[in-house]
């Protein structure tokens, strides 16, 4: 059965933290800004403090936050109802500079540093985008500094919104390869009904698998449960759990939201879908549209077996002519195919590195875009050893 209503199977879940080492919060607008429009200050400072205990457990945080809009709103003294698209656009430009600033002094008293992303639908669905988003978002994380992700209102027109923060956080989760993504909310995850009208409303602490039964749960109803909130965060933890990232529905609105999670109050898990690194795997391996190939030495493709990545020393030859991103055959020595996977050089840029020691790709091409080749996570081998 997809649905269990076992609290005590949450809070088991829910409570090690440490097992999740790549985490994304998502923090709406309503949690960040009071009734009157005014920064939640205590609130962000406690949910930053609960943060910096997170990273220094050895977790990394990404955080999608709302609320440029709103903070805009609030300057200008306009309501949403009353703007067109250009002056929302111009409200976004003007609260995101407020948003992030009330992030970067949170941190700031914590020694930690923030940095501001700004991301269209197209940053996720584009090829190249996708792969410099996700490389400036491992460069962030490497350098120890917390992603703050917004979209990007200002030049997003509606056929390339997300429309929602919670279908952002998903992408990203899927884009930095998370392993949990926590959706923080007005409620305590999923009911069977809306409990707002009905008091006798079930939670469901737990969930193995979003079907077609959970999605009605959330859409019997025109109210804002139904309709605005929680339909477009179950959509959100369907993109992530198979995407191999589990995802937690929670109330934001404790004074500690994370050490309410972690000390087993009320919230929905949605456990990953068992298939998800499999099928992605499956599809390196059978996709048909191959661009080229990387024929490497014995001891790199030893090194490939004992689980590491392909890196410039071990290639020998490369075949074909392909762009950064592109999926490719990879030959042992002795012309066999023993894999396949994206690389993270084009085939120009590939020729002029091969055998060369990755501290040396810069002064190869004048730049790094990585030093695998082929990174071990997108990879598929057709063997597990040589």
């Amino acid at each position: 059965m997809p649905i269990k209503t076992c609290q005590i199977d949450c809070k088991m879940k829910t409570s090690k933290f440490g097992t999740f080492k790549r985490v994304v919060i998502k923090v709406g607008s309503a949690l960040l800004l009071d009734k009157h429009g005014e920064f939640n200050n205590v609130w962000l400072d406690n949910l930053s403090s609960e943060i910096t205990s997170l990273k220094k457990s050895g977790t990394e945080i990404l955080i999608v936050s709302s609320g440029a809009v709103a903070i805009g709103c609030n300057i200008l003294k306009k309501s949403k109802s009353q703007m067109s698209l250009n002056e929302m656009q111009a409200a976004a430009a003007m609260g995101q500079a407020q948003l992030v600033m009330e992030w970067q002094d949170s941190f700031k008293a914590k020694n930690i540093n923030v940095a501001q992303i700004l991301l269209t639908r197209a940053d996720t669905e584009n090829k190249k985008r996708f792969l410099n988003s996700k490389d400036t978002l491992s460069s962030l994380l490497d350098y120890d500094v917390i992603p703050v992700i917004n979209e990007n209102d200002t030049v997003a027109t509606d056929e390339l919104k997300f429309g929602d923060n919670d279908r952002l956080a998903a992408r990203v989760a899927q884009m930095a390869m998370a392993d949990l993504l926590i959706l923080l909310s007005d409620v305590d995850g999923l009911y069977d009904s809306d409990p707002k009208k009905n008091k006798n409303a079930l939670h469901i602490p737990t969930i193995d698998k979003i079907s077609n039964e959970i999605i009605n749960m959330a859409g019997k109803n025109t109210s804002n449960y139904g309709s605005g909130g929680m339909v477009t965060k179950l959509q959100a933890a369907k993109i992530a759990t198979q995407a191999g990232c589990a995802t937690i529905i929670s109330n934001g609105t404790h004074e500690k939201p994370l050490s309410s999670i972690i000390q087993g109050g009320k919230c929905s898990y949605f456990s990953v879908d068992s298939n998800s690194i499999l099928t992605r795997k499956q599809w390196l391996a059978g996709y048909l549209d191959v661009s080229g190939s990387f024929k490497i030495d014995h001891g790199a493709q030893r090194a490939l077996y004992e689980g590491g990545s392909l890196l410039p020393v071990g290639l020998m030859d490369v075949e074909g002519d392909f762009e950064r991103g592109d999926i490719i055959r990879i030959m042992n020595d002795d012309d066999q195919e023993i894999g396949r996977g994206l690389t993270a050089y084009s085939s120009e840029e590939a020729e002029k590195i091969k055998g060369c020691q990755s501290d040396n790709i810069i002064k190869k091409l004048g730049y790094k875009n990585k030093s695998e080749l082929i990174h071990r996570d997108n990879m598929a081998l057709f063997q597990t050893k040589a």
